[in-house]
Order: C-alpha cells, then sequence, then structure tokens
C-alpha cells in the first residue's frame, strides 16, 4: 500500500526532488513485485501432460492424459529415451542421429540447449544427485559418464557389443549395463571405474527394473522371451520368468520395455512383436495378465495415480492408453512415426 505523506511532513522546506523519487520508487518497487508474481506464474510447470518421442518426426509430442494431443515439441534427430529432472521443469531426450542429450524445457515447451554425448546414444540415466549422466554408446560399445553443468566428460568404461539398458543403483555408487551382443549384464564400480562382474542373462538383454526394495534386478531379454531375476546381494540370476501367448509364436515374444507399477507391486513388461504387454506380480514372479495393445509394444509408464498405462508402439505409430485395474485397453492414439519413450506429468 502507499504511504500517505501528511502536511507536516510535506514541508515547504521539503525538497520536491526528494518527494518525487520516493513516490516513483514505490511505483518502481510496485511494478518489480507485480513483474516478479507474474515471472513465478509464468513458470507453474503444465500438469496433465503426456510426452512421447518420435524418432522419425524428430519431435516431442505432447498429449493431455486422456490421449488427446496438445502440441509437439521440436527437438533433435531421433528423439528416442527421455527422462524428467529431479522438479520436471526439464525433460532429457537421447538424441541418437545428434550425438547429444537434449534439454527440454517443459514451461516453454521448447529445446533449450544439449550435452554432447558420443556415437549413437541408447539409454541414459542419472546420478542420485542429478549432476551426471551416464549414457550406453552403441557404435563405442562403452558406457560414458558426462557432467551436465560443464558439459564436459569425465570418462568411459568399455563393455559388450551393442550396450543399451543402463540402471544407476540409488546410493550412486554402481550401475548396470545391458549387452545385447555378449548376453550379459556388467554390474560397473562407478568410483573404481571398472567392470566388478559379468552376470550372464537371457538372449540379447535390454532393459531394467529394480524392485522397491532394492533387492531384485529384474532383466527384459528380448531373444529368449523371458526376463531375469537377479539378485543385488551376490549378482546372480535367481529366476527366469518365461512368456507363452496363447495363440502367439515364442520367437514374435520380444521382450523390451519394462515399468514399475505405482504400488510397486506388479511389474509391466513390453512384449515386442507380440503385440501385447505383460503384469507381472513382484512378490510371485507370476505373469498376471496379458493386454493387446498396439505392434511393437516396447515403451511404457504408469500414471502416478496408479490407475493408467501408457505404451507407445512403435511400428504402429500409436500409443495405448491400459485401465491397470480392470487390464483392459481403454483407446488407442497415433502419436507420430516410431514412438519410443513416455513420461507423464500429473
Amino acid at each position: 500500500m502507499f504511504k500517505v505523506f501528511t502536511s507536516s511532513q510535506l514541508s515547504l522546506t521539503s525538497s520536491p526532488r526528494s518527494f518525487l523519487g520516493v513516490v516513483v520508487g514505490r511505483h518502481l518497487a510496485i511494478a518489480a513485485l507485480a513483474f516478479m508474481a507474474g515471472s513465478a506464474m509464468a513458470q507453474v510447470i503444465p500438469g496433465n501432460r503426456v510426452y512421447v518421442s518420435s524418432e522419425k518426426d524428430n519431435k516431442i509430442y505432447v498429449f493431455d492424459t486422456q490421449g488427446q494431443r496438445v502440441s509437439a515439441i521440436d527437438v533433435c534427430q531421433r528423439p528416442r529415451h527421455m527422462m524428467f529432472n529431479a522438479d520436471h521443469s526439464q525433460i532429457y531426450v537421447c538424441c541418437g542421429d545428434d550425438n547429444a542429450l537434449g534439454l527440454v524445457d517443459t514451461v516453454s515447451g521448447k529445446m533449450t540447449g544439449s550435452l554432447p554425448l558420443d556415437d549413437s546414444p541408447e539409454i541414459f540415466d542419472l546420478s542420485p544427485d542429478g549432476k551426471i549422466v551416464y549414457a550406453t554408446i552403441e557404435d563405442d560399445s562403452t558406457m560414458g559418464a558426462y557432467d551436465l553443468q560443464s558439459k564436459k566428460k569425465l570418462f568411459e568404461i568399455k563393455v559388450g557389443g551393442e550396450p543399451e539398458g543402463i540402471l544407476v543403483t540409488p546410493d550412486g555408487k554402481h550401475a548396470y549395463v545391458t549387452s545385447e551382443e555378449a548376453n550379459v549384464v556388467h554390474y560397473i564400480d562407478l568410483t573404481t571405474r571398472k567392470i566388478v562382474k559379468n552376470i550372464r542373462v537371457g538372449t540379447r538383454p535390454r532393459r531394467f527394473v529394480l524392485t522397491p526394495d532394492g533387492k531384485q534386478l529384474w532383466v527384459s531379454n528380448e531373444l529368449s522371451a523371458d526376463v531375469s531375476v537377479v539378485s543385488t546381494e551376490d549378482q546372480k540370476v535367481k529366476h527366469t520368468i518365461k512368456f507363452k501367448i496363447k495363440g502367439i509364436r515364442a520367437n514374435d515374444i520380444t521382450p523390451v520395455g519394462m515399468a514399475l507399477s505405482t504400488d510397486g507391486k506388479s511389474i509391466w513388461v513390453g512384449l515386442g512383436k507380440a503385440n501385447h504387454v505383460a503384469e507381472l506380480d513382484v512378490a510371485t514372479r507370476q505373469v498376471r495378465n496379458t493386454v493387446l495393445v498396439g505392434k511393437r509394444a516396447w515403451g511404457m509408464v504408469p500414471h502416478p495415480d496408479g490407475k493408467i498405462l501408457f505404451v507407445t508402439n512403435g511400428m504402429s505409430d500409436d500409443m495405448t492408453l491400459v485401465d491397470v485395474v480392470s487390464g483392459k485397453a481403454i483407446r488407442t492414439v497415433p502419436v507420430g512415426r516410431v514412438p519410443h519413450s513416455v513420461l507423464v506429468q500429473p
């Protein structure tokens, strides 16, 4: 509020210039506060959004959580795997043909910068503090570490051919990396920068999910139609879960993408060419249900409320919304050419 000056305060001996300065200063202060309030409102991260990367369109398409398209963000060449930063103000997107990590501002809906990576990056994960990007580099058969702030490469570790999946442990001390050619999971010490152990799994391992208690690492094996369950205590395979779907040939069941349910009790697995997703019970390691979706179901993520699973179908260029409670597909919507990954901002 403005201050009211009395006549005694505004005596003839008072400087008119001083009084004018007070009034102008207060006006400027109020204007500054209004600007800051407007800026704060402008920085609100959009909610009710689903982000889908399209490898062939070089865009991230934006939808509401009912599957209605809202907008499109021009990004980089061959956008693939995506992750939010800690406060969801940015999306990091792996640019497979630009050899970079794109930095997308979720408020403005624009790509604002990039972090150089090496040749043909596949999947990435972040250090627990969000400062380091660990990425699998397909052409070089390496896992690279990159500093987000300085945008410099820190180090690399040689791994087996065609590395893809990567998962950094919650304490930030180790990383798991799949090698599609070697059929192993590399267990890497990030402090010594050495492979501690090679864990033999199924054929052509692809992606990971860590159970909520941190004791089990689930690994999808694309060409053996199964999932390996690795104990994180001794780094040994304890169980193998085989997929069978009536009427579908075994070699058409190609598990790749995986996602943990919101309550942590189920793991969803995309079965690729089988055009289904499977829900597995974490406790019993049994298949609870399979749901028909689109062609080459890979990417998936549950809504944080646990009610909807969003599944990207790479060969039918669409996304299927699955009702988690009923275990049935609700609808399928077009999402651009060769959709890869999906994120949800409630």
